[in-house]
């Protein structure tokens, strides 16, 4: 799927021409950037594998685990964390807030009992746009086969040592530079009991009003070797819901009579990730996935999705269950548990790079178009409008329109229109593709493509 978007320009280059409204100067463009080839560069494999050893370290992380010992359970792994993101925020002379975020749980079928959820966050404020927001998280709590066993070791190496390991890595390396937009780095609390420590960040999120924009989950980026057999450190998975949650009657109705079913912010927020996979991290080649989560599950993206953040879920393509969610043990010759032994560091470092990038293109880039309208009904051509951007007026040159055949996963068309609010594509009807408009920087980035209307929209204000 994910190198289908530069087909238009391989056809035109044998010399092939299109009988349906585009051609050769249409073919979608970008400006490749420097600065995200040496984010992904930068990226420490060794790093990673050091603080999946100390996540590893603390026997269990689960929800109910033991808070006063300074080297077992739960308490002590989320303040080692809170320490590390200090001593990543004295290193680029106090660029990093950090903060926890909680509240008591009770009542719950798996916390039955009142337990405080408490998440680590690291925020990195953006200097002309501070109020708009990216985030990376990962998951702090493990757990074995009995989801109330609290007291057994949960290594939880890979699920989710390896998310919180990337997240502090991503931290490391973009606390190096200065962005136009806010970075949330964040460590989950209470995923495996019940996504509590989202819910309770989601809420926050709201509350404040932040313009949260893309929520990156990480859950399991470190396993190359599936239960299936697969042997394979060269793709991943990116989970994206298709309509939002919290749609109205109202915009159901125009979604039906209007699209957007694989369009809603979620969707091209995935598909920005993969554009970001194809051209900056070598021997990547990711899989975006039409569904919320794997079959049936969830994860830490969905109390955002809930509601009506853009957020999506990235991890291995070949998931080995033997190792998830397993008291440590051997049977019939069968390693069952999450151990460090099960986990790839150099293939994490490759999803972690893939968040770093993706995280600082965005949060260079200018807020995704807002208020974006299409009109073109039984007419030769196709208009769209969308709202000047007040807030992020300073950093924008320009926007951009896309455009794609209605099959196609991948944006196939695009053209710079300039810094205007309406365009007008003449002679492509606009019954025969699907449309969105992206926001261009003074220095070529990009924001993610913004679909007509509101099942499109990246902003919930």
């Amino acid at each position: 799927m994910t190198k289908q978007w530069l087909a238009p320009a391989l056809l035109l280059g044998l010399g092939t021409t299109f009988s349906f409204g585009a051609n050769a100067q249409d073919a979608v463009s970008y400006e490749d950037k420097e600065e995200l080839h040496d984010i992904v560069k930068a990226v420490e494999a060794d790093n990673i594998e050091k603080d999946i050893r100390k996540l590893v370290s603390f026997g269990t992380r689960h929800t109910l685990s033991e808070t006063e010992s300074d080297t077992r359970g739960i308490g002590a792994a989320r303040r080692w964390i809170y320490s590390e993101f200090e001593k990543i925020s004295q290193a680029c002379g106090g660029c990093l807030e950090v903060m926890y975020v909680s509240d008591v749980v009770s009542g719950e079928d798996r916390i039955p009992d009142p337990v405080e959820v408490k998440s680590v966050i690291a925020i990195q404020k953006g200097t002309t746009d501070p109020n708009r927001y990216v985030m990376m998280s990962g998951d702090i709590d493990s757990r074995v086969s009995d989801v109330m066993d609290y007291t057994s070791d949960a290594p939880g190496a890979n699920d989710n040592a390896s998310g919180v390991a990337g997240t502090l890595e991503a931290a490391r390396v973009l606390s190096q530079y200065e962005f136009d937009g806010s970075i949330v780095y964040a460590a989950l609390a209470g995923e495996e009991q019940g996504l509590f420590g989202g819910k309770i960040l989601a809420k926050k999120a709201k509350d404040e009003e932040w313009h949260l924009t893309a929520v990156l989950n990480n859950d399991m980026i470190g396993n190359i070797e599936g239960i299936n057999g697969v042997i394979n450190n060269s793709t991943a998975r990116i989970f994206a819901e298709g309509t939002r949650m919290n749609e109205s009657d109202r915009e159901a109705t125009m979604r039906r009579y209007y699209g957007g079913e694989v369009d809603s912010p979620s969707r091209n927020l995935a598909r920005y990730i993969d554009w970001v996979a194809d051209r900056y991290v070598p021997n990547l080649d990711t899989m975006v996935i039409y569904r919320l989560d794997r079959f049936g599950r969830g994860g830490h993206h969905r109390p955002f999705n809930d509601l009506g953040y853009p957020g999506i879920r990235i991890m291995e393509t070949n998931e080995n269950y033997n190792r998830q969610h397993q008291d440590l043990r051997t049977e019939n010759g069968i390693k069952y548990g999450d151990t460090i032994d099960g986990v790839n560091f150099e293939y994490a470092a490759k999803l972690t790079a893939l968040n770093a990038a993706s995280l600082a293109s965005m949060a260079w880039a200018p807020r995704p178009p807002a208020n974006v309208e299409i009109e073109g009904a039984v007419k030769p051509d196709t208009t769209l409008s969308w709202s000047a951007q007040s807030e992020d007026e300073e950093n924008i040159t320009g926007y951009k329109v896309y455009w794609r055949l209605t099959d196609a996963p991948q944006w196939q068309f695009s053209r710079y229109v300039g810094n205007v609010n309406e365009y007008t594509l003449e002679n492509i009807v606009i019954d025969n593709y699907i449309f969105g408009v992206a926001s261009v920087s003074k220095d070529g980035f990009e924001s993610p493509v913004v679909f007509p209307g509101p099942a499109g929209q990246f902003s919930i204000e």
